[in-house]
């Protein structure tokens, strides 16, 4: 069972709204992260390359920073099913090039623009997560 964690998962969402917003105020580009980890790779060289740097930095940095903050460790379950991992990343990383973003960027930044791309999006991987769980748990008893 998922713990409910009201408090910081309210803190955690105002702090992606914040970085968002100020990534879209100082650099003019919106928050989708796909976006931001794939302009890192060639053939992209521009003068944004340190702040996308910082941005993924910063994502890697947060739970360190936490763990210093609170003295909590950081509780993540993650499979150690190797080949389903490798085809778990593919599929995401498909995912996120043919619908042009990632979560974060439709959920996040193309639903505050009002995106109706983004929108349509979101529903989407919405209703398949709620599937996926629903199957997951109810259907083979995980």
């Amino acid at each position: 069972m998922t713990e409910f964690t009201p408090i910081a998962s309210t803190v955690g969402g105002a702090l992606i709204g914040l970085s968002a917003v100020l990534l879209m105020a100082w650099e003019g580009r919106i928050a989708g992260i796909s976006g931001i980890a794939s302009r890192l790779l060639p053939p992209y060289a521009d003068s944004a390359f340190l702040s996308r740097l910082g941005f993924v930095l910063g994502l890697v940095a947060a739970p360190l920073v936490y763990v210093l903050a609170t003295g909590n460790g950081v509780l993540q379950t993650v499979s150690s099913n190797l080949p389903l991992m490798a085809v778990a990343g593919l599929l995401v990383g498909f995912g996120s090039a043919y619908g042009s973003g990632c979560t974060s960027g439709h959920g996040v930044c193309g639903l505050s623009r009002l995106s109706i791309r983004s929108l349509a999006a979101t529903i989407t991987f919405m209703a398949t997560g709620f599937a996926t769980v629903f199957i997951v748990r109810h259907v083979l008893g995980a």
